[in-house]
Protein backbone atom coordinates (compact mmCIF):
# COMPACT_ATOMS: atom_id res chain seq x y z
CA UNK A 1 0.00 0.00 0.00
CA UNK A 2 1.24 3.51 -0.70
CA UNK A 3 2.28 5.24 2.47
CA UNK A 4 2.54 8.88 1.52
CA UNK A 5 0.90 11.62 -0.49
CA UNK A 6 4.20 11.90 -2.40
CA UNK A 7 3.89 8.34 -3.66
CA UNK A 8 0.25 8.84 -4.58
CA UNK A 9 1.14 11.99 -6.55
CA UNK A 10 3.98 10.14 -8.30
CA UNK A 11 1.53 7.36 -9.24
CA UNK A 12 -0.80 9.91 -10.90
CA UNK A 13 2.11 11.59 -12.69
CA UNK A 14 3.31 8.32 -14.24
CA UNK A 15 -0.24 7.57 -15.39
CA UNK A 16 -1.22 10.98 -16.73
CA UNK A 17 2.06 12.12 -18.35
CA UNK A 18 2.32 9.27 -20.88
CA UNK A 19 -1.46 9.24 -21.39
CA UNK A 20 -1.50 12.93 -22.31
CA UNK A 21 1.66 12.71 -24.43
CA UNK A 22 0.33 9.71 -26.36
CA UNK A 23 -3.05 11.40 -26.66
CA UNK A 24 -1.38 14.50 -28.08
CA UNK A 25 0.63 12.39 -30.51
CA UNK A 26 -2.48 10.66 -31.81
CA UNK A 27 -4.48 13.89 -32.03
CA UNK A 28 -1.67 15.52 -34.01
CA UNK A 29 -1.52 12.45 -36.26
CA UNK A 30 -5.21 11.86 -36.95
CA UNK A 31 -6.69 15.36 -36.51
CA UNK A 32 -3.87 17.46 -37.99
CA UNK A 33 -2.14 15.04 -40.39
CA UNK A 34 1.27 15.09 -38.67
CA UNK A 35 2.20 11.48 -39.38
CA UNK A 36 5.00 9.99 -37.27
CA UNK A 37 8.41 9.13 -38.58
CA UNK A 38 10.37 6.11 -37.35
CA UNK A 39 11.92 7.99 -34.41
CA UNK A 40 8.50 9.33 -33.42
CA UNK A 41 7.36 5.74 -33.04
CA UNK A 42 10.44 4.98 -30.95
CA UNK A 43 9.29 7.68 -28.52
CA UNK A 44 5.79 6.21 -28.23
CA UNK A 45 6.80 2.67 -27.23
CA UNK A 46 8.26 3.58 -23.80
CA UNK A 47 5.11 5.57 -23.07
CA UNK A 48 3.00 2.47 -23.74
CA UNK A 49 5.26 0.54 -21.35
CA UNK A 50 4.96 3.33 -18.77
CA UNK A 51 1.17 3.16 -18.98
CA UNK A 52 1.29 -0.56 -18.28
CA UNK A 53 3.48 -0.05 -15.22
CA UNK A 54 1.30 2.85 -14.06
CA UNK A 55 -1.83 0.70 -14.23
CA UNK A 56 -0.01 -1.98 -12.23
CA UNK A 57 0.84 0.68 -9.63
CA UNK A 58 -2.89 1.21 -9.11
CA UNK A 59 -3.80 -2.46 -8.76
CA UNK A 60 -0.84 -4.57 -7.63
CA UNK A 61 1.94 -4.43 -5.06
CA UNK A 62 4.74 -3.39 -4.92
CA UNK A 63 3.31 -0.09 -6.07
CA UNK A 64 6.44 1.98 -5.53
CA UNK A 65 8.39 -0.40 -7.79
CA UNK A 66 5.82 -0.08 -10.60
CA UNK A 67 5.89 3.70 -10.24
CA UNK A 68 9.69 3.69 -10.48
CA UNK A 69 9.62 1.46 -13.59
CA UNK A 70 6.99 3.71 -15.18
CA UNK A 71 9.08 6.80 -14.42
CA UNK A 72 12.16 5.20 -15.97
CA UNK A 73 10.17 4.31 -19.11
CA UNK A 74 8.97 7.92 -19.35
CA UNK A 75 12.56 9.14 -19.01
CA UNK A 76 13.62 6.68 -21.75
CA UNK A 77 11.02 8.21 -24.08
CA UNK A 78 12.30 11.67 -23.17
CA UNK A 79 15.87 10.70 -24.00
CA UNK A 80 14.78 9.34 -27.37
CA UNK A 81 12.85 12.58 -27.91
CA UNK A 82 15.97 14.58 -27.06
CA UNK A 83 17.99 12.59 -29.58
CA UNK A 84 15.27 13.04 -32.20
CA UNK A 85 15.10 16.79 -31.55
CA UNK A 86 18.86 16.98 -32.02
CA UNK A 87 18.49 15.29 -35.40
CA UNK A 88 15.74 17.76 -36.35
CA UNK A 89 17.88 20.75 -35.33
CA UNK A 90 20.93 19.35 -37.23
CA UNK A 91 22.98 19.01 -34.04
CA UNK A 92 23.91 15.45 -35.07
CA UNK A 93 22.94 12.91 -37.70
CA UNK A 94 20.17 10.40 -37.26
CA UNK A 95 20.75 6.67 -37.27
CA UNK A 96 17.81 5.68 -39.45
CA UNK A 97 17.03 5.77 -43.15
CA UNK A 98 14.30 8.33 -42.51
CA UNK A 99 16.94 10.91 -41.65
CA UNK A 100 18.84 10.61 -44.92
CA UNK A 101 19.18 13.18 -47.63
CA UNK A 102 18.28 12.58 -51.22
CA UNK A 103 21.33 11.49 -53.15
CA UNK A 104 21.85 9.39 -56.20
CA UNK A 105 24.92 7.26 -55.64
CA UNK A 106 26.90 5.61 -58.37
CA UNK A 107 24.86 2.99 -60.18
CA UNK A 108 21.53 4.31 -58.87
CA UNK A 109 19.29 6.40 -61.06
CA UNK A 110 17.88 9.69 -59.86
CA UNK A 111 14.37 8.21 -60.07
CA UNK A 112 15.35 5.29 -57.79
CA UNK A 113 16.89 7.74 -55.32
CA UNK A 114 13.65 9.74 -55.26
CA UNK A 115 11.52 6.63 -54.81
CA UNK A 116 13.78 5.35 -52.00
CA UNK A 117 13.54 8.62 -50.05
CA UNK A 118 11.23 8.28 -47.04
CA UNK A 119 7.96 10.22 -47.13
CA UNK A 120 8.08 11.11 -43.43
CA UNK A 121 11.51 12.45 -42.60
CA UNK A 122 13.06 12.19 -39.14
CA UNK A 123 15.37 15.13 -39.70
CA UNK A 124 12.66 17.70 -40.47
CA UNK A 125 10.27 18.91 -37.76
CA UNK A 126 6.78 18.99 -39.26
CA UNK A 127 5.55 21.42 -36.58
CA UNK A 128 7.11 23.73 -34.00
CA UNK A 129 5.87 26.05 -31.29
CA UNK A 130 8.27 28.75 -30.11
CA UNK A 131 11.03 26.98 -32.04
CA UNK A 132 10.54 23.67 -30.21
CA UNK A 133 9.46 20.57 -32.14
CA UNK A 134 7.12 17.83 -30.92
CA UNK A 135 10.17 15.68 -30.16
CA UNK A 136 11.60 18.58 -28.15
CA UNK A 137 8.37 18.92 -26.17
CA UNK A 138 8.38 15.18 -25.54
CA UNK A 139 11.91 15.53 -24.18
CA UNK A 140 10.99 18.42 -21.89
CA UNK A 141 7.73 16.99 -20.56
CA UNK A 142 8.92 13.39 -20.26
CA UNK A 143 12.15 14.28 -18.48
CA UNK A 144 10.39 16.66 -16.09
CA UNK A 145 7.59 14.23 -15.24
CA UNK A 146 9.84 11.17 -14.94
CA UNK A 147 12.40 12.91 -12.75
CA UNK A 148 9.62 14.49 -10.67
CA UNK A 149 7.98 11.10 -10.07
CA UNK A 150 11.30 9.56 -9.01
CA UNK A 151 12.03 12.51 -6.74
CA UNK A 152 8.62 12.16 -5.12
CA UNK A 153 9.26 8.49 -4.45
CA UNK A 154 12.42 9.33 -2.54
CA UNK A 155 10.75 11.89 -0.28
CA UNK A 156 9.78 10.92 3.24
CA UNK A 157 6.33 11.84 4.49
CA UNK A 158 6.49 13.56 7.84
CA UNK A 159 3.44 13.53 10.04
CA UNK A 160 2.85 16.76 11.95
Amino acid sequence: MLDSPHSRLARWIVLLAPAFLLGGAYVSQYAFGLFPCEMCWWQRWPHFVALGFAVLAFIAPPQRLWIAFAALAIIASGLIGGFHAGVEYDWWEGITGCASTLSASEGVSAMDAILDTPLIRCDQAPWTLLGVSLAGYNFIISMASGVCALALLTRKWKTP
